[in-house]
């Protein structure tokens, strides 16, 4: 076995070991990555959703999050449109216009009640009632 001479005996062994743990979250390293982010949880999307909306893999948007400066021009109308920004807002030539009732609770809401596409429209119309019924009392304890 040949060893290169600027190593030494005792790397001429390669262990090989497989790591159980996930690694650890990559955060954004440019302007683009953490407005996408941002952009994206704001409008309560997940990197999945996102691929799937835009016909691309989670890996890409993660890459378009975290590593990449911008991402290649055929993708920045695509995802301004997703996103509902204009392409300016997207790179960040104009701020983005962003709506204040994003919060995490809204979020968590607005993710349970597009879980209701899975149900029969009978189920889905049962639920929107309900909903109705309980705002509209919430509205007449209010007054």
């Amino acid at each position: 076995m040949y060893i290169h001479p600027a190593v030494s005996q005792e790397c001429s062994e390669v262990d090989h070991k497989i790591c159980l743990a996930m690694p650890a979250k990559k955060e954004p390293q440019f302007a683009f990555g953490k407005r996408l982010v941002s952009l994206r949880k704001a409008r309560g999307l997940t990197q999945v959703q996102l691929a799937e909306a835009l016909g691309t893999t989670q890996r890409v948007i993660s890459y378009y999050e975290t590593d990449a400066e911008l991402p290649p021009s055929t993708a920045i109308i695509p995802l301004a449109r997703v996103l509902g920004v204009s392409t300016d807002e997207l790179l960040g030539l104009r701020p983005a216009q962003t709506n204040g009732n994003n919060s995490p609770q809204k979020q968590r809401l607005w993710k349970r009640f597009q879980k209701m596409e899975v149900l029969p429209t009978k189920d889905q119309r049962a639920v929107i009632r309900l909903i109705n019924s309980l705002a509209g009392s919430a509205h007449a304890d209010a007054s």
